[in-house]
Order: structure tokens, then sequence, then C-alpha cells
């Protein structure tokens, strides 16, 4: 048994993340119980018939007493609401932490409902995912050699911190911590403006005339590319609200660039057209070549 220990993990809306968090923590027997609360009982009711949980109940109460760690796992703009409800119930010795891709707008939130945001509260995201949503697609390796972000203030207390990197290190996931408004401003350009372009070029392309060509002889790399427009319209609902400011500068910059290189394709300038792709081809392949070498030396297996 791994030496992180939770003894009752309450989590506040049961999908795809938090269903795979207790999957991966019951597989390394690193927690007792867990017990999940939402709105919907039919998704309660699965995650249990799945063997995700323990128990679940309808009651916020009821789940988060005696819980040595709770896990907000709800769509952004909902969070609030829990903080709200979850705030009478907490007591010195409950860790709460988060799952939002947002980070200011939960910063905000708890301090709207706290009046500051409480020394045992450590808000965190992970950088993993699916396009799939719901409890059925959680997964036991979801996290596994992926990065979570965590964003304490100076407020936040060091065994919170601990705790809650312990946690997803159990999970097999890096842990770094970053400054609230640095992350946000990072998730803006490498997840939330994709995810914006996914959406918009494939609904786009879907009120074209001629669409239902285009989808029929769609091929790999355009289904690589529009993959995420699959992901679950309320969760990046959300995440758009919350993170506007971020994601309209970074929806300003890249409009800049296309135009700069629609100005290309139309006096012909190849000169340009090529230096944006090979500029391009070269970051990307640097980058993501260095993860995967840096991954296999980790490997116990290379």
């Amino acid at each position: 048994m791994s030496k992180f220990y939770i003894n009752k993990l309450a989590i506040v809306g049961l999908g795809l993340m938090g269903g795979s968090l207790a999957r991966a923590l019951k597989a390394q027997g690193s927690v007792g119980e867990v017990v999940a609360t939402g709105r919907r009982a039919a998704s309660l009711e699965k995650g249990l018939a799945l063997g995700v949980i323990d128990a679940w109940t309808l009651d916020m109460k009821e789940a988060v007493a005696n819980a040595d760690v709770v896990v907000i796992a709800t769509p952004t703009l909902i969070a609030e609401k829990v903080l709200a409800e979850l705030a009478p119930l907490m007591t010195p010795s409950m860790i709460v932490t988060d799952v939002a891709s947002v980070k200011g707008n939960m910063q905000r939130a708890a301090e709207r409902v706290f009046g500051e945001v409480p020394a045992n509260f450590v808000m965190g995201h992970p950088i993993a995912g699916s396009e799939q949503s719901g409890v059925e697609a959680a997964t036991v390796d979801l996290f596994l050699d992926h990065r979570v972000i965590l964003t304490p203030l100076s407020t936040t207390a060091e065994p919170a911190i601990a705790l809650i990197q312990a946690m997803w290190e159990a999970c097999g996931a890096e842990v770094v911590c970053m400054d609230v408004a640095e992350h946000d401003a990072v998730l803006a350009a490498t997840s939330h403006l994709p995810h914006v372009l996914a959406y918009t070029l494939v609904d786009a392309l879907a009120q074209n005339g001629s669409a239902a060509d285009i989808f029929r002889f769609a091929a790999g790399g355009f289904r690589d590319f529009t993959r995420i427009a699959s992901s679950d319209p309320t969760m990046w609902h959300d995440i758009a609200l919350a993170n506007k400011e971020a994601i309209l500068q970074g929806i300003d910059d890249f409009s800049a660039h296309l135009d700069k290189v629609r100005a290309a394709i139309a006096s012909g300038d190849g000169d340009t057209l090529y230096a944006t792709f090979d500029r391009a081809k070269r970051a990307r392949d640097e980058h993501f070549l260095g993860q995967y070498l840096s991954r296999q030396k980790k490997s116990p297996s290379s």
C-alpha cells in the first residue's frame, strides 16, 4: 500500500476528472472511502455501479462529514455555489481542492464566499482530460505522466499543499506550482484558445452548404485537429466566460498572426509562408520531442 493515504475522500461533481481521481487512488490503495455528491442521482448511481465510488448522497453535509479531502469537480461557473454550500461545513482539519481550468475565477469566488481564500483550500488544475465526459469515461491512468498545476497563495497552509501534492503524485502526476494569473494566461494560450478555435472551425464548416461532403472526405489531420470539439460544451462554455480576458487576448494575437498569413497567401509571398510554417514545425518538434525523450528517460523499460 502507498505511504500516502486518505481515510475519506469526498468528490463534489462526479464526472471524468473526479471519477478518474477516485479510480487512480483506489488502484494505488491510497484511499479508504470515496463518497460523491452532486445534482444528478443517475450519475452518482452509475459511479457506484461501476465501482468508482463507495457511496453517494445528494446531501452535501452528509457527503463531506469527516472527510479528510474534498475535491470540487464541478463545471467552473458552478464552483462558487459549491463553495457557498460547503463554507459552513468546513472544518480546520478538512482540506479542500478543485480541478477547475480557471484559477482566477476560483480565487475570486472563494474571496466572495469567505472574505479571503481559506488556508486549507488548495486551488489546483490537472492538465489532463479527454473529449469524452461523464463518470463512465473515468480511467485509472488519466493523470499518469501528466502535470497538475497547484496555485497556492502566500496564505495557503503548507501542510495542505503537501497533502494535495502527494494525492496527485499518488496518481502518477507531476505536480508544479504556479501563480494564479500566470496559470490562466498560459492555459488560455495552450488549452482554452485551441478549444475555441476547434469549436469555431467545426461550427463554421457545419453551416457550409457543402458540409456533408466536407465531413465525409475529412482526412486524419482534420479529425486530429478538431477532436477536442467533441468535448463537453457546458464545461468549455464556463471556461470561456470565466477566463475571458486572457482568451480574448489570445484570440486577438492569433487573429493578427492569421491576417499576416492571409496576406502572404493573397500576395503569393512564398517566403513568408515558408518561414511561418518552418518556424512552427521546428518549435513544435523541439518542444514535443524534448518531452517524449524526457519521459523515455524516466521510464524503467527505457
